[in-house]
């Protein structure tokens, strides 16, 4: 099996790799609804939700996928108040067809975001 790193033209190094090719799958670290490398988030969670699924897509760009082939996603929230606005933002993007799928409710690393997200993609002989 190969391991590839998936680099993200230009970004900050940090102690993780935005995303792993393990053979024909992409691993996508969790990503959040921050706008700089500070922590500074979005305000709002369909925000945050649209700003996690969008790195994502580029991340996943970059390696040669797309969210057409995101196979599982799990979703951290801090609030089950908020699972039916994320829900609805989330269906957005996977229209159909749609990935299997985890949630749950618990606190994250900064206490001004409100949702992380993590993928894996199935991809095979695209890397």
């Amino acid at each position: 099996m190969t391991r590839e790193v998936i680099r993200i033209p230009d970004a900050p190094e940090r102690p993780y790799s935005p995303a792993i090719r393990a053979g024909d799958y992409i691993f996508v670290s969790g990503q959040v609804g921050t706008t700089d490398d500070n922590g500074n988030a979005i305000e709002g969670i369909e925000e945050q939700t649209k700003r996690c699924l969008d790195n994502a897509s580029r991340i996943l760009e970059i390696a040669g996928s797309s969210l057409t082939d995101v196979v599982k996603t799990t979703v951290f929230i801090t609030d089950v108040a908020d699972f039916a606005k994320m829900n609805e933002v989330y269906q957005t993007y996977f229209p159909k067809d749609r990935p299997a799928r985890s949630t749950i409710v618990t606190g994250l690393v900064n206490a001004a975001m409100v949702v992380e997200i993590e993928f894996i993609a199935y991809c095979p002989g695209k890397g």
